[in-house]
């Protein structure tokens, strides 16, 4: 089913893997948990990356949505 709004696409993605990145360069990827009108995303066993290598094992991470640049479906 393809959605109309971004918001629907994003709530398609929930439960699912995720690359996030920011404003920052800094990309994280994790399953997609919760996220709100603002994009304020919450990540569970988030990971970020830096050059497309692991840099750390992060756990749940929040991510604000004014930071965000690219929300990406793995």
């Amino acid at each position: 089913m393809e959605s109309e709004r971004p918001l629907d696409a994003l709530n398609q993605a929930r439960g699912k893997r995720v690359l996030v990145e920011l404003k920052n360069g800094k990309q994280f990827i994790g399953n997609l948990k919760a996220f709100d009108i603002h994009i304020n995303t919450v990540l569970e066993e988030a990971e970020e990356h830096e050059n497309g290598q692991l840099k750390r094992k992060i756990g749940t991470a929040f991510l604000r949505g004014d930071t965000i640049i690219l929300i990406s479906p793995q």
